[in-house]
């Protein structure tokens, strides 16, 4: 396959044969000094000394270690070293390794190695630092609730939903150069939705109300009343949301007793599985809709919602 090493080992073929540097310079094409040249390689280093040696130019970049640098650096920000911004960019990635390494990398190479790692430019996703210092108790309450939940003793997910008339944004599939256009209405409108979702079948309840406030979340509460009423107690795990300890709702737990309400942590919203069903309702319904009107908007959620 290796046209050059077949021909190097002709060369050194029909020397062996006794034949002349010249002889072999008239049968091969290759000069004299070339001919000396693979005879001498042969001599010192043996037949493996005519094998071609791999094409381009020999790498010289420590990968393994620029690898683990570059790992090593995505999990802090250029500020911890002293630098001003506070994303990396890729031409402060590469003067940082070339600072530790005295490598002399260029930011276009570590554009190409990026991608490669799974390293891409994307959107963080905002969190908060603030810790409940009851959250092991409160799961701890969830859990036992969780592990109660049966026909008589049903345990459900709440929570409140805003449906905005002025369509939330989301990404969609659109020609380059030509960005879609999402209509909007001008002047917001505003309509909620109270849910419940249970812990053990799924199943969902909601009402719908113009204002989010203790009589939409009493509302709720009285529909699961009303469709549990043989159940002996109804726990209902939700957020600390200022209408769910309202004293208009104290008052109507009071009358209730069957009603015992789990607060969740803290600044944990992934903790109410009901958040799924809202996020799974903004990603079909509300994002980019082309509804002209709240009453269209909220037929579309209402069918969405039943089934």
């Amino acid at each position: 396959r290796d046209k050059g090493h077949a021909r190097r080992l002709m060369a050194i073929l029909l020397l062996h044969e006794g034949r002349t540097v010249t002889d072999v310079h008239h049968l091969t094409g290759a000069a004299r000094s070339t001919i000396g040249r693979w005879l001498r390689w042969y001599r010192d280093e043996g037949i493996d000394a005519l094998e071609a040696l791999p094409a381009g130019r020999a790498p010289v970049l420590p990968v393994a270690k620029i690898v683990t640098l570059l790992v090593l650096l995505m999990q802090f920000s250029p500020q911890d070293f002293g630098y001003q911004r506070s994303r990396w960019c890729t031409e402060l990635l590469a003067i940082k390794i070339n600072r530790l390494t005295g490598l002399n990398m260029a930011a276009s190479t570590l554009r190409r190695w990026l991608p490669r790692m799974g390293i891409v430019w994307r959107r963080p996703v905002p969190t908060l630092r603030i810790k409940d210092p009851a959250y092991q108790e409160k799961m701890a309450d969830i859990d036992a609730a969780l592990a109660r939940c049966d026909a008589d003793n049903p345990v459900f997910y709440e929570d409140e939903v805003d449906i905005d008339l002025n369509p939330k944004l989301g990404a969609d599939w659109m020609f380059r150069a030509q960005q879609k256009r999402v209509v909007t209405p001008g002047q917001n409108a505003k309509h909620y939705l109270a849910g419940v979702l249970h812990a053990g079948n799924g199943r969902v309840l909601y009402v719908s109300g113009i204002k989010k406030n203790s009589s939409l979340f009493i509302a709720m509460l009285e529909k699961l009343r009303r469709h549990y009423r043989r159940a002996k107690t109804i726990t209902l795990i939700l957020d600390n949301y200022i209408i769910h300890k309202s004293k208009q709702t104290e008052r109507w737990l009071k009358k209730n007793p069957k009603f015992c309400l789990v607060f969740q942590p803290v600044y944990s919203p992934w903790v109410n599985h009901i958040e799924r069903l809202w996020h799974k309702l903004h990603e079909t319904i509300t994002r980019n809709h082309q509804c002209r009107g709240m009453a269209n908007l909220l037929a579309r959620v209402k069918h969405f919602m039943d089934t």
